[in-house]
């Protein structure tokens, strides 16, 4: 996997890391930790600690055109058999709670069966297998690299609930 064009200003500790998980759970209070991860990532962190989203319905929101933008969603989480894994070659995914609790799984996509071939059109494929879970809460956030697989909307303890979430999508080309 290569991850450059600016992304990440230098392809550096990311590869090594890549090689477990390198998926990020964090609070937004601590996105300072990750500045210069990249430029996009920097900006969408950003974003995502100065927006009040309750002002914003759900919907796309550009952020950089298709290099940089936001998904605001309202749902209702679901047990995890109902769940599905997911990655993307395209973008990482920032899932930040802006309401609500949910769990999301993660493991490594090579390690994981693929039930649905990657779509480039829709930049997704749908995985099975076995994972570790987060639980996000509100104002905490997810970064899913593509080697992530990630299986969102889990409900924790499996009682569903409503979800106020964004997802910042960050191209890597």
């Amino acid at each position: 996997m290569l991850i450059n064009d600016g992304i990440f200003n230098n392809y550096f500790s990311l590869e090594f890391t890549l090689k477990k998980s390198a998926m990020i759970s964090d609070t937004i209070s601590n996105r300072h930790l990750y500045a210069g991860l990249s430029g996009r990532i920097d900006a969408a962190l950003a974003y995502l600690e100065t927006t009040d989203f309750k002002t914003l319905p759900p919907g796309r929101y550009d952020l950089d055109n298709d290099n940089l933008f936001a998904l605001v969603q309202e749902y209702n989480s679901v047990p995890r058999e109902q769940a599905k894994f997911e990655c993307h070659r395209k973008y990482i995914d920032i899932q930040y709670i802006d309401e609500g609790v949910e769990q999301i799984g993660f493991g490594k996509t090579g390690k994981m069966e693929v039930t649905a071939e990657y779509d480039p059109s829709k930049d997704i494929a749908f995985l099975s297998g076995e994972g570790d879970y987060v639980t996000l809460e509100k104002g905490s956030f997810g970064i899913f690299f593509p080697d992530d697989a990630h299986q969102p909307k889990v409900a924790p303890s499996g009682v569903p609930g409503e979800v106020r979430k964004v997802v910042i999508k960050v191209r890597i080309d």
